[in-house]
């Protein structure tokens, strides 16, 4: 069963290409994404459900737009009405706010399998690191949904149609993850771009605390927010846990390759200006090569080109981070960290880049370079706890971010 889904979630994948991302807007502000997971495969079905999720916009804007993806689904969805509001506590919307989101001036859509649909411009404001309720009716029965399954949010689901309730008294179940919401776009006056943060579950948040945007983009997009108005961007998070560079995971959930996904994920973005490619642990602690290859660094390293090349190509920067230690942890064994050493090297001195962030040596441990520096370990010797994530948003230099 799991193999014929892998089939039909990556039979997905090439259906259709996603467009670049739309130019900057003309007139009171730049259109930049505010917010914008990555999304899988894997994810459960509904039927006669409500899903309100919680989106934490990055950057201050109004006339917000809205992304729904069945990228990842073999079915088409229905999606019978969309409703956002501004939060007032977890799923209780504050009273006057909400808004119900139309998709060419209709209150449903049906977004065919491998599509994606992109709502009208909805007339709601929003603060940065404020957030908003989305909430999506589905009638039917979806099937394999595409989602984000790891969160570190709350979302609240209810049997029916409650999109409309600013109470969330008829939403008796919660999850931590997304379903098919996969863009906030705003128009904003003071940001002039976006950046997405592209990795694995470092990236992705694993570890934080839920609820409290403790993730080391969450802590970049604050650094940005307080910049001078010319330098401010956008900050959007396209880590997806357990994912790898140059081979799509098993697990569905984990998504596929970097090579596959980064023109998507990373490329089409609203306004995207800047990418931070901090990826390939996984294809290490894997040893996971090319056709079911032996690992090399330089794999990895051809890999890192060619994902360059394809930013380079549309006109975005990509800022290199070098990979953090993880002694201790399941995935270390002098060979791999031998791996880990001779990528980290071509990071910091290839030129390929347009910068890069040395997360190895910001996260080290001063009395052994080959792990994880304690005061920052979540125990796991791989992944940062709450004070690691903020340390590794202050190793940015954000002069190498520019729009």
């Amino acid at each position: 069963m799991l193999g014929a889904l892998l089939v039909l979630a990556l039979a997905a994948v090439p259906v259709r290409t996603a467009s670049a991302a739309p130019p900057a807007s003309h007139g009171p502000g730049t259109r930049v994404s505010a917010w914008a997971p990555s999304m899988t495969a894997g994810g459960p079905s509904f039927a006669d459900r409500t899903i309100r999720m919680v989106v934490h916009s990055s950057v201050a804007g109004s006339d917000i737009r809205i992304t729904l993806s069945n990228r990842y689904s073999p079915e088409p969805l229905d999606v019978a009405t969309v409703h956002v509001a501004l939060q007032a506590s977890g799923g209780e919307a504050k009273p006057g706010t909400a808004r119900t989101v139309t998709f060419g001036e209709s209150g449903d859509v049906t977004i065919p399998a491998g599509d994606e649909a992109v709502s009208d411009t909805v007339p709601i404001a929003v603060e940065a690191e404020q957030n908003l309720l989305v909430s999506l009716y589905l009638p039917g029965v979806t099937g394999m949904s595409t989602w984000h399954s790891d969160a570190f949010d709350t979302t609240y689901t209810a049997p029916g149609d409650h999109t409309g309730d600013d109470s969330a008294a008829g939403f008796a179940t919660t999850t931590t993850s997304w379903y098919y919401l996969a863009g906030l776009d705003v128009l904003s006056p003071k940001a002039k771009g976006t950046v997405v943060a592209f990795g694995d579950s470092i990236t992705d948040g694993y570890h934080s605390s839920t609820g409290t945007y403790t993730r080391w983009p969450d802590f970049l997009g604050r650094r940005l927010a307080a910049e001078p108005h010319p330098r401010r961007l956008g900050v959007v998070n396209a880590g997806i846990g357990g994912n790898r560079v140059l081979t799509d995971v098993p697990h569905l959930w984990q998504g596929v390759s970097a090579l596959k996904r980064f023109r998507h994920d990373a490329l089409g973005r609203p306004g995207v200006t800047n990418v931070i490619l901090f990826e390939g642990i996984n294809d290490i602690g894997n040893n996971a090569g090319p056709d079911g290859a032996s690992l090399t660094a330089q794999d990895l390293i051809d890999g890192y080109r060619a994902l360059i090349a394809q930013a380079h190509a549309a006109g975005v920067r990509v800022i290199g981070a070098t990979l953090m230690p993880d002694k201790g942890n399941g995935y270390y064994t002098p060979a791999a960290e031998a791996i880990r050493q001779r990528v980290n090297d071509w990071i910091r001195t290839n030129g390929a880049y347009d910068g890069v962030i040395d997360f190895d040596r910001a996260m080290s441990d001063p009395a052994d370079p080959s792990a994880l520096n304690p005061a920052y370990d979540s125990g796991d010797h791989i992944h940062p706890n709450d004070a690691g994530m903020k340390a590794m948003s202050e190793a940015v230099d954000l002069r190498l971010l520019r729009h």
